[in-house]
């Protein structure tokens, strides 16, 4: 005899939910029959917000879309705009954008570390690594001015140059992470009880994973050596030594297992860059913001979040706003079909777990 279905509401204050939205679930028991995703709980409507405000204002918006990871937001955008003007950017400031994105990659991660385990109730990973990242934060705070919204890419090359000894504060950070990486292990990828709740859970179809617009971690871990830094190389990154790590198991373990190999593939291409990176300029300096106009004409530009491809079109009619802006990123398919899909099945307690898995920023999906 089937149980009487309950429709249950998960979020948006659920401490577990990947930010402000909540998760509309039928259940018989304690397992998932259909699950609907809400969003909205949080700011929205960026895209029409640039359309009215010139070219330099926007740039301050497109921090917010993914408050976690606000650096590949600045770096598409300002991409898209190089390329319709057809501006330069200096070789230095290539490689410094390179760099932040990696951090920003390694604070991402760090941020997932605590947001997995808290989800999978073993608390000591997110007092660990939720502080560790305040170690990148310090950096981004002495490099930009910010610790979250950092502002600091935009048009042209980046607002300024490495503060004296910045380097080597950077290197002093990453000894210390890799250091601390092998006690993750010892917490986490070797704890039996992780390794129990993760196998097997938020299973994805590698046959679908394509059709249904996976990217990142979650398209890896189904087997796929996919990455844009790799497939459609940008910034320097084909000056750089790097793997792409990719598993077979298509679930939360495999995910995990993805993401803590890439923890340290960044901290290996952050100490490549700081040795390499060349003197020189690092801005190209744009025209009074006031009055500056773009040529008509659209770009799209992508890159390897730590989510997955992140893209932005960007249309200019000629003048000195844009015209329109789309984003494209990860949260609209991993946090609405794809998460509605697999937690069909799925156990209550397992709602969050196999959502963080899967990397949702929800204003990316209401933007």
């Amino acid at each position: 005899m089937r149980e009487k279905a309950t429709t249950l509401y998960l979020g948006p204050q659920h401490p577990g939910i990947t930010g402000n939205m909540m998760v509309k679930l039928k259940v018989e028991g304690d397992t998932i029959v259909k699950a609907e995703t809400h969003v909205g709980y949080l700011h929205r409507g960026f895209e029409k917000l640039m359309e009215r405000r010139n070219w330099l204002q926007s740039f301050t918006i497109v921090c917010r879309i993914c408050v976690p990871e606000p650096d590949p937001n600045e770096l598409n955008y300002a991409r898209a705009v190089e390329e319709i003007e057809g501006r330069e950017v200096p070789e230095r400031a290539e490689w410094i954008r390179t760099l932040v994105m990696e951090l920003s990659r390694l604070a991402s991660y760090l941020l997932w570390f605590g947001g997995q385990n808290g989800s999978a109730g073993l608390y000591t990973m997110p007092q660990w690594s939720v502080g560790d990242r305040d170690y990148i934060l310090d950096l981004f705070e002495e490099l930009t001015g910010g610790r979250v919204y950092h502002m600091y890419i935009w048009p042209g090359g980046v607002r300024r140059d490495l503060p004296e000894g910045f380097t080597g504060r950077v290197l002093q950070t990453m000894d210390y992470l890799e250091k601390q990486l092998v006690k993750y292990d010892q917490l986490m990828f070797e704890n039996t009880i992780f390794q129990k709740r993760a196998k097997g859970i938020g299973w994805i179809d590698p046959a679908k994973a394509i059709e249904w617009g996976v990217v990142g971690p979650p398209l890896r871990g189904a087997g796929f050596k996919s990455d844009v830094r790799i497939d459609d190389p940008y910034l320097i990154y084909d000056k750089l030594d790097f793997v792409v790590p990719t598993q077979k198991g298509s679930d939360v373990w495999a995910r995990s297992l993805v993401r803590r190999e890439e923890f340290q593939q960044s901290i290996n291409m952050v100490r490549q860059i700081i040795d390499k990176m060349p003197a020189g300029e690092v801005y190209n300096k744009i025209p009074n913001p006031m009055k500056w106009t773009i040529p008509a004409g659209d770009a799209y530009v992508k890159a390897e979040s730590a989510r997955g491809e992140f893209g932005y079109y960007v249309v200019s009619d000629g003048g000195n706003k844009p015209r329109r802006v789309h984003v494209k990123g990860p949260a609209y398919v991993h946090g609405v079909t794809l998460l509605e899909e697999v937690l069909k099945g799925a156990n209550i307690s397992d709602v969050s777990f196999i959502m963080n898995s899967l990397g949702t920023c929800p204003p990316e999906i209401e933007r």
